[in-house]
């Protein structure tokens, strides 16, 4: 009885494992997302751009290239959008300190009557942040099911076919990189600024997508953060 007892999962467990179950990602890496049904996922994260700040010619020229990208295309792609409630806590606490550091006390009390305002502003208002993606598929034989052949195959040589499927995934990885490139080339004369997320940065894009609750104050990946010199 004891050791069915401990076998008997909390109710957190339970609900995790069950939440499990609607998790379409089977696995992260080398910066690729490998899902359940053994297709592959790219994500890239893209900077916008303030379209109604530009000179009519500009706008012309964006709208062209953007045409021309979309016309390129032979797979598709999903943009996604991510909204988040801004965390302000940082800068005030940065304010904070800038005001017990201030020797004049004109300028302390600006600075917490600034503090206030800002703070007070935010709640308000409930501003948001957005970041943005562009989700490239690359699907294999999808939904394909081992059969009996494929089992004996499979306990036979394991080490073989694990080399197989390793060496599989290597040239699929390659052909949706072609396809990043392509994208990146692409959007490249919009004035987008872009690039792939690496996969530390997929797990936290993921469980942040999963877990909005828990990770509500976390930090954000930023666009400007990402390495985007080989562009």
């Amino acid at each position: 009885m004891e050791l069915l007892h401990s076998k008997k999962l909390t109710k957190s467990e339970a609900m995790g494992k069950a939440a499990q179950a609607f998790v379409d990602v089977a696995e992260i890496k080398d910066g690729v997302v490998v899902l359940k049904n053994g297709t592959l996922r790219a994500v890239l994260m893209v900077s916008s751009i303030n379209f109604d700040l530009k000179s009519t010619q500009e706008q012309e020229g964006i709208v062209m290239n953007y045409q021309n990208f979309l016309n390129s295309l032979d797979f598709p792609i999903q943009v996604v959008i991510s909204s988040r409630k801004l965390d302000i806590n940082p800068y005030l606490e940065m304010l904070s300190i800038k005001e017990k550091e201030q020797p004049n006390e004109l300028l302390r009390f600006q600075i917490a009557e600034y503090r206030d305002f800002v703070r007070n502003m935010v709640d308000a208002s409930n501003i948001m942040s957005k970041s943005f993606f562009i989700v490239i598929p690359f699907a294999l034989s999808e939904g394909k099911k081992e059969g009996f052949v494929d089992r004996i195959r499979t306990a036979l040589n394991p080490k073989q076919i694990m080399l197989e499927k390793k060496m599989e995934f290597e040239n699929y990885k390659s052909q949706l990189w072609q396809r990043v490139d392509h994208v990146m080339a692409g959007l490249g004369g919009t004035g987008i600024r872009m690039a792939p997320l690496s996969t530390e940065e997929l797990i936290e894009l993921y469980y942040n997508a999963y877990n909005p609750g828990v990770t509500e104050n976390t930090d954000v990946i930023s666009a400007e953060e990402l390495d985007i010199s080989h562009i």
